[in-house]
């Protein structure tokens, strides 16, 4: 019987390379669940934030990326493996697939759900007809 087939090697990246693949783990960020639909006129998102007050949450648009950030109310814990990690906030970031016009965007937050409606640009024009 050959052992060898059994055996298996675990790689540990060295810091520099596992900061550069942005680990949220290894960050203690926690990535919340979220739904974007698409519209005619619209695109709307929904974040699952529960364990947040509306004044700790950040939202920052750049070009067509959103991002959300948000604070913990309360440390969140997880053990796996025998390793405990603490969690304090949510991160996310999302790319729309088209032009938005974010100057017009709205959001909603309730009972830890964010609602983020976001405008399609407008880029074209209407023609008159004689």
């Amino acid at each position: 019987m050959d052992e060898s087939k059994d055996e298996f090697k675990i790689r540990i990246l060295p810091p520099t390379i596992s900061s550069l693949l942005n680990d949220d783990i290894d960050q203690q960020i926690l990535s919340p669940l979220s739904f974007l639909r698409e519209f005619e006129t619209k695109w709307l998102l929904e974040f699952d934030l529960p364990l947040v007050n509306k004044k700790d949450i950040k939202i920052t648009f750049d070009e067509n990326l959103i991002s959300i950030e948000a604070k913990l109310k309360e440390t969140y814990y997880e053990e796996k493996l025998g390793v405990k990690t603490k969690f304090e906030y949510f991160k996310k970031t999302l790319s729309l697939p088209g032009k938005t016009n974010n100057k017009k965007a709205s959001a909603k937050f309730i009972n830890g759900r964010l609602t983020i409606t976001i405008p399609k640009a407008v880029t074209g024009h209407k023609i008159k007809i004689e």
